[in-house]
């Protein structure tokens, strides 16, 4: 009995003691997950984890930023979770952020002191507390709340006054914290400095005069001055050095391996008797940072009618402007991007609209929506310093012709290692008089003959002369008045998933786009072969598609698809050229820039003038004793071309003022893909609105039904019979370990 008692005592003690130890271990658990923690993100996108490129940003912060977080206590749901999601994004950047990062959130509820000066802080920084909807004991009702933050990063303040939703939040954080480090703090964080080399050949002073090029000996300390003076507002991070290529035989070497502007003359006389003898001379200026270069030129040729061919030196206003834009260009800090204007172009905002354009044929949206991520700045083609700074151009539905001398500037512009985004419309929709359009009659439209299909087809892109209709396209909805049910609108192509190309991750997470009154694009696949251009799909219709060309009609009443099934075919209506595009104007003379108006304003007397001034030029043109290398490029340096079939895409009626729709992310991507920005372009998409399901065949969808019908059961009861069997062997082997000991 002695020996029972203790037995039972012991066995007492160690349910107990076990009890007790479990209780200590988690504690010990939950007391080292306070510092130490984890978690694991499953979804597809890893939308609850922090991308590489907010780690990036918040890791190089070179002064402090601070993150003031205003919420109201007790939020309802779903707003509770904005709230925690708010403070474990935060966390995620303090834990991959420097020194510089930190954040504090502050309590706007109660009646007390401090919650009082936190609501008067935050409405300091432009948060008002927001009406929003609870549901407490079956009831609907509505209460005011904070639920805002603020930016500051130095002396600049930015402030979302109303964080509703988690979507896109990290992105909206990520480039606002990214727009703020500016151009100093990202100049401050430079390893090296930013090399300016002036080339500049003593031997062109003898010739200046008679090319037009005044005071070239005193080029070299404008520059320098002008470099200086940059230099201080960039925290002496430019390093300049000044080679005369004519007296330093390494320099001329250099010049020469870096396709500097050549000048080469023969010997000649000028008006006084005396004789100018034959020589050469390099003139150009380069900026380099690590593996980044841009070059400028300092002297530009012009062919003017009349005059002929004329040199002109860079004037100091333009040559200011366009080293700054060069210098933010190799550094990556370069947010300009600009948008061509006249040629009939859409205009970017409604204000800009050309006369006889109505007022809503703009695009506002997209407008808004580049303005938050670039400065967009409207330029011509009427020199190329109009194109200085610029590293992405953006031409939307031109509909007038290009002089030569245009598509040279842009020629030269895709080769000078830039980029061109085009959004082509084969024609030109034009209305009818107002009396017509009350009998019934529609739009015509005509097709455009601007001068950029001839450029597009040298370097391997076809754009047709018609339009894309799809079956798989937007369905109108018809109010009851017309019958209801829904109407095809075939002009519109619904681009599914599988239409998608998932090879560039800029793209990857589009998971469908609408398209309005796309052209049609094809390759010229030899061209492409010759130059080495890496030509991609980005999108395309389905294989339910045809082509409207010879009678353009977009009448939806009036539209039916063909009989014949070999109308039928998959039309690609974007594509993406990459590589070192060929000169469309090589071998060819300068293409004359047009003066008109200056030529026939003129005096004789000016005319004469000029004349005389460049009658040793005009001699050694005519006898080919003056030609000129590197200022013109038949062989470009790496650069990107993105051409879609379609322009509407960038009006109101498809993208969205917030930027949240698939069509608005898939524009924004683009262009940030162009800038070398693609890992915020996968930011931007990380969460999508629209996640359409896969599309299954009939036969497969009845199976997953006949599964989930008939399946889970069988499988809830073979569960059990295993159950039952598991259980039945456990009390046979327990009578038979009593049976043994009996």
């Amino acid at each position: 009995m002695k020996t029972d008692n203790r037995m039972v005592k012991s066995g007492h003690f160690g349910r107990y003691g076990k009890f007790l130890l479990y209780v200590v271990v988690v504690v010990l658990i939950n007391l080292v997950g306070v510092t130490l923690f984890g978690r694991f993100d499953l979804t597809a996108n890893r939308i609850y984890s922090l991308s590489p490129v907010s780690k990036v940003v918040v890791a190089t912060l070179s002064e402090p930023l601070t993150f003031k977080v205003f919420f109201s206590p007790n939020l309802p749901a779903p707003y509770n979770g904005v709230e925690r999601y708010v403070h474990d994004l935060l966390e995620e950047y303090a834990l991959a952020g420097n020194k510089y990062f930190n954040y504090q959130f502050y309590n706007t509820g109660g009646e007390d002191e401090a919650a009082a000066r936190n609501q008067e802080m935050a409405r300091s920084y432009g948060i008002q507390p927001v009406q929003i909807r609870a549901i407490e004991q079956d009831e609907v009702k509505f209460q005011k709340a904070y639920m805002g933050l603020v930016i500051i990063h130095g002396d600049l303040v930015e402030t979302i006054p109303a964080v509703s939703t988690t979507d896109g939040l990290e992105y909206k954080l990520t480039t606002a914290i990214r727009r703020m480090n500016n151009k100093i703090s990202r100049f401050l964080a430079l390893p090296e400095k930013v090399k300016v080399e002036l080339f500049l050949s003593s031997s062109l002073e003898q010739v200046g005069p008679y090319l037009n090029l005044d005071k070239l000996e005193t080029l070299p300390e404008s520059v320098r001055a002008l470099v200086e003076r940059l230099n201080r507002q960039l925290y002496n991070r430019l390093e300049f050095t000044f080679y005369d290529p004519a007296k330093d035989a390494d320099a001329a070497k250099k010049a020469l391996a870096g396709q500097i502007m050549e000048l080469k003359w023969k010997d000649f006389t000028n008006r006084q008797g005396q004789l100018i003898p034959g020589d050469h001379g390099y003139a150009g200026l380069t900026i380099s940072f690590a593996d980044r270069r841009q070059d400028l030129h300092l002297i530009s040729a012009v062919k003017v009618p009349i005059f002929g061919t004329r040199y002109m030196l860079t004037s100091p206003e333009e040559l200011e402007v366009m080293l700054n834009g060069a210098i933010e260009d190799v550094v990556g800090i370069n947010e300009k991007i600009g948008y061509l204007s006249g040629h009939g172009c859409l205009p970017l905002a409604a204000g800009m609209s050309m006369p006889g354009q109505p007022q809503g044929d703009a695009a506002n949206n997209f407008n808004s929506l580049l303005s938050q991520e670039y400065a967009p700045e409207l330029v011509t083609l009427d020199d190329a310093a109009s194109l200085a700074g610029i590293r992405t151009l953006i031409v939307a539905r031109p509909t007038e012709k290009f002089s030569d001398y245009e598509l040279y500037l842009l020629d030269q512009f895709l080769l000078q290692g830039n980029n061109l985004a085009l959004f082509y419309d084969p024609f030109q929709e034009k209305m009818p008089p107002q009396n017509m359009m009350m009998m019934g009659q529609g739009p015509s439209y005509v097709p455009v003959a601007t001068g950029l299909e001839k450029l597009l087809a040298h370097y391997g892109v076809n754009v047709g002369k018609a339009y894309v209709m799809d079956q798989e396209c937007f369905k109108q909805q018809l109010p009851q008045a017309q019958g209801g049910g829904e109407r095809a609108i075939y002009f519109a192509p619904l681009l599914e998933n599988r239409n998608i190309n998932k090879d560039f991750p800029f793209i990857k997470n589009i998971k469908g786009l609408v398209m309005i009154k796309a052209a049609p694009l094809t390759l010229s696949q030899d061209k492409l072969t010759a130059a080495q251009i890496r030509a991609s799909e980005l999108f395309s219709s389905s294989e339910r598609s045809w082509l409207m060309a010879d009678h353009i009609n977009l009448n939806p009443m009036q539209m039916q698809p063909p009989v014949e099934s070999s109308r039928f075919a998959r039309q690609v209506l974007a594509y993406l050229l990459e590589g070192s595009f060929t000169s469309s104007f090589a071998g060819l003379p300068l293409p004359e820039k047009a003066v008109a108006d200056e030529a026939e304003g003129a005096a004789e007397e000016s005319k004469e003038k000029a004349a005389a001034e460049g009658k040793p030029l005009a001699a050694l043109v005519g006898e080919g004793g003056l030609e000129s290398r590197g200022g013109r490029l038949d062989k470009g340096k790496p650069g990107r071309l993105i051409v879609v079939g379609s322009a509407d895409i960038l009006r109101d009626n498809i993208v969205d003022e917030g930027g949240a729709t698939p069509n608005a992310q898939l524009l924004m991507n683009m262009l940030d893909y162009l800038n070398d920005r693609q890992d915020l372009a996968v930011l931007r998409s990380k969460t999508q609105s629209f996640n359409p399901l896969v599309d299954i065949a009939p036969e497969s969808r009845s199976l997953i039904k006949g599964a989930n019908l008939v399946g889970l059961p069988l499988l809830v009861i073979l569960a059990g019979l295993v159950a039952w069997m598991r259980r039945g062997a456990r009390r046979r082997k327990l009578r038979q370990m009593f049976a043994a000991k009996v």
